[in-house]
């Protein structure tokens, strides 16, 4: 019985939180939606702006920090009781951008004063978590899927990028690829800070990129690479040191 009204609850609020977020898109003036917005979000700061077209599923598990923009065509999609999306202070996400959390129990933490330009995909599998950090500048139509991906603070991401912390199975040659599921490394992708990766670079599940590293436009990233390294081609490899370590910045 329990069970039931629990599962009753978990519809009147859902169905609660749709009919808020439809309300708020025919309300004429940003001053007049947000307190309805607060209403639905566990947490919105001040100044934030969140304009015409946005789209939420479950945003009482969605956090957002002072003055923080959503521009229109922005979705926030957070599946699952347990999942949270928490946006920083001074966050913009420009028109296009998805954040995705696609099972329970999964995580996307944005830091402040990070850019996150128009068409970036960013999709967390079950029980994953995706972080971004603080001050970073992810350019347009750059792809982030999977379990395990961390992105420190001050990096500069080019467009179409393709960070993929996930592969997969496709061992068995009796039964579609599609139906054998995903194999994760236990590290996922780690891009330390005040990294820069080039137009075009593909980084693959299991790898660390060392702090200070620039990766070359189209560089496939399959090693990890040390911190300070210059790194270019198919697979990257090293082809010289930003400075001596005993000089480092």
């Amino acid at each position: 019985m329990d069970f039931v009204n629990d599962l009753s609850l978990s519809k009147w609020f859902h169905r609660k939180e749709a009919l808020a977020t439809k309300l708020v898109e025919w309300i004429p003036f940003s001053i007049l939606k947000m307190p309805l917005y607060r209403t639905i979000f566990a947490r919105l700061g001040t100044s934030a702006q969140i304009h015409r077209g946005v789209q939420l599923l479950c945003p009482h598990g969605i956090e957002i920090g002072s003055r923080t923009t959503l521009e229109s065509g922005v979705i926030l999609k957070n599946v699952g009781k347990t999942s949270k999306i928490w946006i920083g202070d001074s966050v913009t996400l420009e028109s296009g951008v998805r954040l995705k959390n696609s099972a329970h129990n999964s995580r996307i933490r944005i830091g402040d004063g990070t850019l996150i330009e128009r068409g970036v995909d960013i999709k967390v599998h079950s029980m994953g978590t995706i972080e971004i950090g603080a001050n970073t500048h992810i350019g347009p139509y750059t792809c982030l899927s999977g379990r395990a991906i961390s992105i420190g603070n001050n990096c500069l991401i080019a467009s179409h990028g393709g960070i993929y912390a996930g592969n997969h199975n496709f061992s068995d040659c009796t039964r579609p690829i599609r139906g054998q599921g995903i194999i994760y490394k236990e590290k996922g992708i780690a891009i330390e800070d005040d990294c820069w990766l080039g137009s075009g670079v593909r980084v693959v599940d299991g790898v660390t990129i060392g702090r200070g590293s620039v990766i070359g436009a189209g560089a496939v990233v399959t090693k990890d690479i040390p911190p300070y390294s210059v790194a270019v081609g198919v697979p990257a490899k090293v082809i010289s040191q930003r400075h001596d370590a005993d000089n480092k910045l």
